[in-house]
């Protein structure tokens, strides 16, 4: 088989062509927040604070007046009790405004210690609204994405864990 200049173009071309429609469908702002939020729950999973830290803003605020390190420190303590823990959100939606985006789902929190299972079905996974995950694109990287806020208005922080 003889390869030739113009076989060799066109083969170029289709090869980047391919490329940058990947690229394009990868970093639509829509797929990147999609994949940061499940980056975000495996992260808590995975007990990877540094990975968790990483997808927050310094600039975080909550609707319960947390900033970024309540924040860290709460979901570390938190979960220091949740063993076996697996965090799914089936059904989300993603509202992108200029360099913002709204994650919107229903997160259920699962724990293979029954006893605790119990409770997050009562304070989390019954959540009559979804939460909201405020993400913002923080550069000129179609993946650069950071965790600005979250809220759900049905989730109520007891005021002894302040």
């Amino acid at each position: 088989m003889i390869v030739t200049l113009r076989g060799a173009l066109i083969s170029g071309t289709a090869i980047a062509v391919c490329l940058g429609t990947y690229l394009l469908w990868l970093w639509r702002p829509e797929h990147q927040v999609q994949l940061h939020a499940q980056h975000f729950f495996h992260a808590i999973d995975g007990r990877n604070w540094e990975s968790v830290a990483d997808l927050i803003s310094e600039n975080y605020r909550d609707q319960w007046d947390q900033d970024r390190a309540q924040l860290l420190e709460r979901i570390r303590e938190g979960f220091r009790w949740v063993r076996g823990s697996r965090i799914t959100a089936p059904e989300t939606t993603v509202r992108i405004e200029t360099s913002r985006a709204i994650w919107i789902g229903k997160i259920n929190v699962y724990s293979s210690d029954d006893g605790v299972m119990q409770f997050l079905d009562e304070r989390v996974n019954r959540l009559p609204t979804p939460f909201e995950l405020e993400w913002h694109h923080v550069s000129g990287k179609p993946w650069d994405w950071k965790l600005v806020r979250v809220s759900n208005a049905a989730f109520q922080i007891p005021t002894d864990v302040y």
